[in-house]
């Protein structure tokens, strides 16, 4: 009995040292001067490193890196094929790279609103709500606009929720084909170097108050997987490209991606 309640008790310290506030990422943080949150996670060993668990624990619009779960539903319910070639509708927005056709891998990268809010359209409201309801991932108001929901704040999502999911498609547990899977692998690739290779979505809830920026994604190393999820208060556009630096610098910390030299 003594030896069970002190293994429990190690257990228990270990779990609360795996959730600890990591002093490297919230210096990080720190030092660009920004409010927000950051969880990583091993595949391999579970290790944990966060900092600010409570934000980490909070919903919060899920903007464009909805693309992610996005492109899997479109491409499993045949409402896209990767090679499809989706008609610019000769309306001018200001995202110059929203301003010509597009494939499912382009409209992925740039992030294009209106490719996206096609496929909705071709979804539907009752397939959207069928498989967020299957997948359990974050909070959907009902009712909702089929075209627009992710960017309203309807559907709402945590740091967490993002590395649950994250590691989900990686292992390829949801009910999607492989050919889905391998569709969304290579729109979603960033990077690829010798020692590892990146793959990761932005996103930006510029209609919150305030503004939320995401970098969401997953580093594989030699002998591990690394998903993360980043997730910062957003004052000013100037601050949006921190979130892709903070996430690589924080990475970086933790030995997961290279250093600069």
């Amino acid at each position: 009995m003594r030896l069970s309640s002190f293994l429990l008790a190690a257990l228990l310290c270990l779990s609360a040292t795996a959730r600890a506030e990591d002093v490297d990422i919230a210096a990080a943080f720190n030092r660009a001067g920004m409010d927000g949150t950051m969880v990583i996670t091993s595949l391999g060993t579970g290790r944990t490193f966060s900092h600010n668990d409570a934000r980490a624990a909070t919903r919060f619009p899920v903007a464009s890196t909805f693309k992610i779960l996005n492109s899997l539903i479109a491409l499993e319910e045949k409402a896209v094929t990767p090679d499809e070639v989706l008609k610019w509708n000769g309306h001018t927005y200001d995202i110059t790279d929203w301003n010509r056709d597009q494939t499912l891998a382009s409209a992925f990268k740039v992030s294009c609103v209106w490719c996206y809010q096609e496929l909705a359209s071709r979804i539907g409201n009752k397939t959207y709500r069928r498989y967020l309801s299957k997948l359990d991932y974050g909070q959907l108001k009902q009712p909702f606009n089929t075209t627009t929901f992710w960017l309203d704040g309807s559907l709402q999502v945590s740091a967490q929720d993002q590395i649950r999911l994250l590691r989900r498609i990686y292992l390829r547990s949801l009910p999607f084909s492989d050919a889905s899977y391998n569709t969304l692998r290579q729109i979603m690739l960033v990077e690829q170097a010798p020692t590892y290779t990146l793959r990761a979505k932005t996103g930006w809830a510029s209609s919150a108050t305030p503004q939320t920026g995401w970098y969401v994604g997953y580093v594989q190393t030699a002998d591990d997987v690394w998903f993360f999820a980043t997730n910062l208060v957003i004052h000013d556009v100037k601050e949006l490209p921190l979130r892709l630096s903070l996430s690589r610098e924080a990475l970086q910390l933790k030995g997961i991606l290279p250093k600069p030299e």
